[in-house]
């Protein structure tokens, strides 16, 4: 299983956000984090990170250190990627 950390501006996206989007973005990142390359899709532009999950109509981009997944920004896939 992989640490989980969130950047500060990964926190003020997530904030944004209603508590039920809130607790599914949260808990289906705990779920990947079990084997996050399961679920992982590598980013062709890494300039906003290495990978991103796919949750609904979500886009968490991340990175990875060693046995630690870096959460960099959460966002709704039409402004994520702007």
């Amino acid at each position: 299983m992989f640490e989980v950390v969130l950047t500060n501006r990964a926190i003020k996206d997530l904030n944004k956000f209603p508590n039920d989007v809130k607790s599914r973005i949260l808990t289906k990142i705990n779920d990947y984090s079990i084997s996050p390359f399961d679920y992982a899709i590598k980013l062709t532009n890494s300039e906003l990170g290495t990978y991103r999950f796919h949750i609904g109509d979500y886009r968490v981009i991340f990175d990875v250190d060693i046995n630690t997944l870096i959460i960099l920004r959460i966002g709704h896939r039409r402004e994520i990627y702007r």
